[in-house]
């Protein structure tokens, strides 16, 4: 039997590699024009809750991506009152397999791939489908992937006002200024979800509630507005949908999978359907639909994370690792 080794990137070693925006969206969208042209295999995230009494959850995440001849499965914890013991609510592995033999190829840190490939779908998503003049951005939500949501967003659109609220006064205060340091640009924090999301050109929903909750009121959106809401627990109301002229999914068959969701209700009160489902982001990626066409366009665009874009960022962090001499090779056989 020959030897099997695989190569094992830490935390340390993913924030050496030191990914620049551009490689971070390059490899998102690669794994999307993948999915687009039928050379990938995208399994419906599932859940485990360990107990009831813990305030979180694992998602497990299971893809195929054939140009990079990689098949991958993500585990990732999601637990919103982590910060209580200095954690992130994150903490996740991607696991990389030879699709062929299934035999190991690399096990990596994936908390930062979380965040990274999130903030990316979504500033992909706002590349088609937010109007191009976009300039006033309303973000609820603190956590790693908000970071990359405003970072990457901010890459494509220059915003000339970034609006940020989160629940916790600390946690807007720490997000507003670290965004102010790294884009070197004023970040308006607010006290309140209405001022934050009111009349803005593009608003991500990326809360932590503990039950679901409608408190992002549709009259706030405005017309030709793109919304983007991912948060596990809802904070959309039922009438978010009946206002839009087109909605968008990274993947249908995620939203009939599991009982998380931003869009939960609407998908099983029907209001988000097949029928009623424009597309996904890889057609429009890949030019199979339109993404936006109008300016008065009032678009949806509801992501719950791809694991192909775990593996195709994976992917990439492993490449530069090899060139960068990162890591660690260990023996699995």
């Amino acid at each position: 039997m020959p030897e099997i080794y695989l190569h094992y990137l830490n935390y340390q070693d993913v924030q050496a590699l030191a990914l620049t925006d551009q490689e971070i969206l390059d490899a998102i969208e690669g794994g999307l024009r993948a999915q687009g042209s039928g050379q990938a295999v995208i399994e419906p995230r599932t859940h485990l809750v360990p107990d009831p009494g813990f305030p979180g959850h694992f998602n497990v995440l299971r893809g195929y991506i054939q140009p990079l001849n990689l098949a991958g499965v993500k585990i990732v914890g999601d637990f919103h009152e982590n910060y209580k013991h200095d954690l992130p609510s994150e903490l996740a592995l991607l696991n990389l397999f030879d699709p062929k033999t299934g035999a190991p190829i690399a096990v990596i840190d994936a908390a930062d791939i979380t965040d990274m490939r999130t903030g990316a779908v979504t500033a992909l998503g706002a590349k088609h489908l937010a109007r191009k003049s976009s300039k006033i951005l309303g973000h609820v939500g603190a956590r790693g992937t908000a970071y990359w949501n405003v970072r990457l967003m901010d890459r494509i659109f220059d915003f000339d006002e970034i609006r940020v609220h989160s629940r916790r006064p600390e946690s807007r205060n720490a997000f507003g200024a670290r965004l102010e340091k790294d884009l070197e640009k004023k970040v308006v924090v607010t006290e309140d979800w209405k001022s934050c999301v009111e009349g803005a050109d593009i608003v991500v929903e990326a809360s932590r509630l503990t039950k679901p909750e409608p408190m992002l009121k549709t009259e706030w959106i405005k017309k030709g507005a793109l919304v983007m809401p991912y948060g596990t627990m809802s904070a959309v109301e039922l009438s978010l949908t009946d206002i839009m002229d087109k909605m968008v999914m990274d993947d249908w068959g995620q939203a009939r999978a599991g009982k998380f969701g931003a869009l939960r209700a609407h998908v099983n009160s029907g209001r988000l359907s097949e029928k009623t489902l424009h597309g996904e982001l890889c057609e429009i990626v890949t030019g199979k639909k339109k993404g936006r066409e109008r300016e008065d366009e009032t678009i949806l665009f509801w992501h719950r994370g791809l694991s192909l874009s775990d593996v195709a960022l994976g992917a990439a962090m492993l490449e530069k690792a090899k060139r960068m001499g990162l890591g660690q090779r260990l023996r699995y056989r």
